[in-house]
């Protein structure tokens, strides 16, 4: 119970704090800082006040918890389709990925069943796709719509799905399963900070740009910078995890940088091609719902399944 307050303080230390440099940003014209910049950094945070809030009730319904992850995956899928256009021969098939292979993700995750969970949509769902566009009788561009609906799948549910999975890990009765909720809250926290310190190193730093036609404020220097300051993070929360070492908490923290920043550039990449800039309108100042989990459904997946094969028992 301790340690649940001590790192919930923590977060939201930081995230005062980080508030309050925004504000104060806001009024110091005087250091020739971009208002737009500034502005972006004042939304970036309040975004993250929310999901910090929603990850929080992990603490006390791991099933709760599942179910608000379900609710942003299908409002994030959501978002995703409308990025890209669809056909009437598509319309059948959506609807058994929005009724039925969505809620059935989170439902097995939240019954624990890995053996299901980490194939029904890769293997199943990905097939049924294919056949059920194909029965509708429409050739035109098949390829391309078959793999924006299975790419808005992957993404959208099956990776973000592996954020609330953290909750069912099992690291020995030792630990007992508050530790998983410390865990979740971990993962959230360093994929957002990682975020706000590759924002901060970009601007005070960067210089040579990633992939400007993608996204012209993302640089390497913030890549390198907001990586590297992650993991420093990163070790002194070792505490909350059941890495034991403050070095394997800073490894994972780097690895989690890492993973967020791709699969930021990436749906900057899907944005890009579609001519958008933001996906939605959910958090207000911020774009949708899907600008705020790309990060998270890169690192998901892959931070998931470190854990569970060197870490869980």
């Amino acid at each position: 119970m301790v340690q649940d307050w001590a790192l919930v303080g923590v977060v939201l230390g930081l995230l005062g704090l980080a508030t309050l440099v925004g504000h104060w940003l806001r009024r110091q014209a005087v250091f020739g800082v971009d208002p737009q910049v500034v502005d972006t950094f004042n939304a970036r945070i309040q975004a993250w006040w929310f999901f910090c809030l929603v990850v929080a009730v992990a603490f006390f319904s791991p099933w709760l918890t599942v179910l608000l992850f379900g609710l942003l995956s299908f409002w994030a899928l959501r978002e995703f389709i409308t990025l890209t256009p669809s056909g009437m021969g598509d319309h059948r098939a959506l609807f058994w990925v929005f009724f039925f292979f969505t809620p059935m993700q989170f439902i097995l995750v939240a019954r624990n069943n890995y053996e299901l969970y980490s194939v029904m949509i890769p293997v199943y769902a990905f097939l049924f796709i294919q056949a059920r566009v194909a029965i509708s009788g429409e050739s035109y561009r098949f390829l391309e719509r078959v793999a924006k609906i299975q790419c808005a799948l992957m993404v959208c549910v099956y990776c973000l799905s592996y954020a609330p999975a953290l909750l069912y890990l099992n690291f020995g009765d030792d630990l007992g399963k508050r530790a998983n909720a410390r865990l979740l809250f971990f993962f959230i926290t360093i994929v957002l900070f990682s975020e706000l310190l590759q924002f901060v190193w970009g601007k005070l730093q960067g210089k040579h740009i990633i992939a400007e036609s993608i996204d012209g404020s993302r640089t390497w220097e913030g890549l390198l910078g907001g990586a590297v300051s992650t993991g420093l993070l990163g070790s002194t929360l070792y505490w909350a995890t059941p890495f034991q070492n403050w070095w394997v908490s800073a490894a994972m923290s780097l690895l989690i940088a890492v993973m967020a920043s791709a699969g930021a550039m990436t749906m900057a990449a899907i944005k890009s091609d579609r001519g958008e800039v933001r996906s939605g309108t959910l958090i207000e100042g911020h774009g949708g719902v899907l600008d705020r989990i790309d990060a998270v459904c890169f690192a998901a997946p892959v931070f998931f399944h470190v854990t569970r094969y060197f870490f869980a028992t």
